[in-house]
């Protein structure tokens, strides 16, 4: 029987074929990259996902902006911004931004440094299928895109009114952003079996 392949974007099973170096499969149906050519050194992802912790203590740590008008300045941190929409009346909102912007994705990289680890040092931790499809599950959560696009738009407007000065949670948070992009596609359902299978279960 040849071997298969389950499409992790829309649940088509269809035949893993062999690539040449550098290419990519992608699903008959949909088109979502199913696997590519050659194994992906683990080491990669957990490098990433160790850059993307960083990432997010200093987007959740520092001021993401400072406005500055009439010779008064103000900074905002996520926490801020989250915190002012609760005061303002704005509950909903407020839990959203705080859910997608600094719960799933820290969340998404402990549960990836939770399965990559133990799958570098040569074993599956306890819990690998269920966890794994909790990340799968939440992945769709982290909107840290939408949060960068709503504040780029946010701060245009404000600029006619304010100066505004970047500050580092702005830049972090952008860098998080590509970090996490990257992550979820080196981290592919395929891939991610792929390394467990060399490993023993433990």
């Amino acid at each position: 029987m040849p071997p298969i392949v389950l499409c992790s974007a829309c649940d088509v099973v269809q035949k893993k074929a062999a690539l040449r170096r550098r290419e990519r499969a992608h699903c008959v149906r949909c088109g979502a990259e199913l696997y590519r050519a050659g194994p992906v050194s683990i080491d990669v992802p957990i490098a990433l996902a160790l850059t993307a912790l960083v990432l997010l203590a200093l987007t959740d740590s520092f001021p993401l902006v400072t406005l500055k008008l009439n010779g008064t300045s103000r900074t905002a941190t996520l926490v801020d911004a989250a915190l002012g929409l609760y005061q303002q009346g704005y509950a909903p909102m407020a839990l959203l931004v705080a859910v997608t912007t600094m719960i799933v994705p820290g969340l998404e990289i402990g549960l990836l440094l939770y399965l990559l680890v133990p799958l570098r040092l040569g074993h599956r931790p306890a819990g690998f299928a269920r966890l794994f499809r909790i990340l799968g599950a939440i992945r769709p959560w982290g909107m840290v895109e939408v949060f960068m696009l709503g504040t780029l738009v946010a701060l245009v407007k404000l600029s006619a009114l304010a100066e505004i000065v970047t500050s580092t949670a702005l830049w972090s948070c952008a860098l998080l952003m590509f970090n996490l992009s990257a992550l979820t596609t080196l981290t592919s359902t395929e891939q991610f079996w792929t390394w467990a299978q060399g490993a023993d279960v433990r």
